[in-house]
This record gives structure tokens, C-alpha cells and sequence, in this order.
């Protein structure tokens, strides 16, 4: 009996938050693993990314929302502004919705942004049958641990997690310029090198891991119905 398919989506959060990061994001499509990224339309660097993105036709993007858990009542008029200003820069609708540092599942914001991306149809992380992987992640208590985001660490972590069906392992790949105001430098290029490392597009084949996007899912639910995954 064959098994059940293990399909990965492998995303890289915080398009648009500089040059350096859109220019790593593109790299690590075009030479890596990567299938997806998410757009932040409120900042300097999104009309590059939205270029960016147009040169990379595969690439799907999704919209990384900005939200303000403290003002939840104004959440769903900043959910339509932000997608009109998506829908301006890339020409098409967001192939999924997630938000940066995860607030949109904050329990005074999740019920606008279910009820929002029900209305015009996108999964939401953590919020559909994509399973949400998030472990793939350089840094802890303040402190840089870069062998979680090498190549043996990235192959434990999907070995471990990894089960039926689809899912999103997230990432923060890119490469650290003056326009970068994070937090997390480093540790993006390292991520950068480990999803463009051949090594690891090879394991994912050893291990019978098929790379997909947001934009396969309506064909993979259709032919192969998975349970809903919990964030």
C-alpha cells in the first residue's frame, strides 16, 4: 500500500520589509525550496518586492498582515486596506493570509480575520487544512542559535514533524541591508543558505517530500481530502 503523500509549502514571511530581504527571498526561489512568500504592503520596500515577484511567476504571495491586536475594532477596515493595497502592487489576489509575529491569532483579532478571508477565499495560517510548522527558526530566549536553521537541523526538524498531507514550514530568509530593521540578521542569511543548499532539495526527494504552493491546494484537497490542521 503506497503511503500517504507528505506535501511541503515553504514559505518566507516579511516580503517587502526591505531590498535585501526581497532580493534573498527571490534567491532562495529560484535556487532553493522555497514556494511562497507572504507581502507586507505598508512598507518602502513593497512596490520592489511586487516587482520581484512578478519576475518570479512560481512564486506564490500571500499577504503578511500588520494588525494591531489593541485596536481590534478597526481590524476589519485595516484587513480591507491592506488587501486592496496588495491587490494594487501585485495585480491578483493573495494566494494565502498570515500576519507578522502571529497576531492574527490573537483571540480579540481571529474572528474578523476568519470571517475576512472566508469572504474572499484564502487559507489563513493556522486557520485551514495546512498544517503550520514554525520550529524552523535561528534565534531563542534573545540568543542566536544557528544549528536549528542548518542543514542537519532543518532535516531533524522535518524528519521529526513532518507527517501526511500539507504542510507550511515557515521561514525568514533574505539577506540583511541598511533598510532591515529587525532583530533577526543573521540568522536570515543562514536560513538563505540552508534552503539554497542542494543537499536539502535532495533529502526532501530521499524522503518522497514534494514541494508544492498555495495555489495546488484546491487540485491536492480535491484528489486527496487531508484532516484540518491545528496551529
Amino acid at each position: 500500500m503506497t503511503a500517504p503523500a507528505k506535501l511541503l509549502i515553504v514559505t518566507a514571511d516579511d516580503f517587502g520589509i526591505s531590498r535585501g530581504v526581497n532580493r534573498g527571498i527571490a534567491q532562495a526561489h529560484r535556487e532553493g525550496i522555497l514556494t511562497s512568500t507572504s507581502l507586507m504592503v505598508n512598507r518602502p520596500a513593497s512596490v520592489q518586492a511586487a516587482d520581484v515577484g512578478r519576475a518570479c511567476p512560481a512564486l506564490n504571495i500571500g499577504l503578511h498582515l500588520e494588525l494591531d491586536a489593541g485596536g481590534a475594532r478597526d481590524v476589519p477596515t485595516e484587513l480591507d486596506r491592506q488587501l486592496a493595497r496588495f491587490t494594487e502592487l501585485v495585480g491578483v489576489p493573495p494566494t494565502h493570509a498570515d500576519s507578522h509575529h502571529d497576531v492574527h491569532k490573537n483571540p480579540r483579532v481571529l474572528p474578523a480575520v476568519r470571517a475576512w478571508a472566508q469572504r474572499i477565499g484564502v487559507p489563513v495560517r493556522g486557520c485551514s487544512h495546512v498544517r503550520h510548522l514554525s520550529k524552523f527558526y535561528g534565534q531563542w530566549g534573545g540568543e542566536t542559535h544557528l544549528e536549528q536553521i542548518s542543514v542537519d537541523g532543518l532535516l531533524r526538524l522535518l524528519d521529526a514533524e513532518l507527517g501526511p498531507g500539507v504542510t507550511e514550514l515557515t521561514c525568514h530568509a533574505g539577506y540583511v541591508d541598511e533598510g532591515l530593521t529587525s532583530s533577526y540578521t543573521v540568522e536570515r542569511e543562514a536560513e538563505l543558505r540552508t534552503l539554497c543548499d542542494q543537499r536539502v532539495r535532495q533529502a526532501l526527494a530521499e524522503r518522497c517530500i514534494r514541494l508544492v504552493g498555495f495555489r495546488d491546494l484546491p487540485a491536492l484537497l480535491a484528489a486527496s481530502p487531508v484532516s484540518e490542521g491545528a496551529a
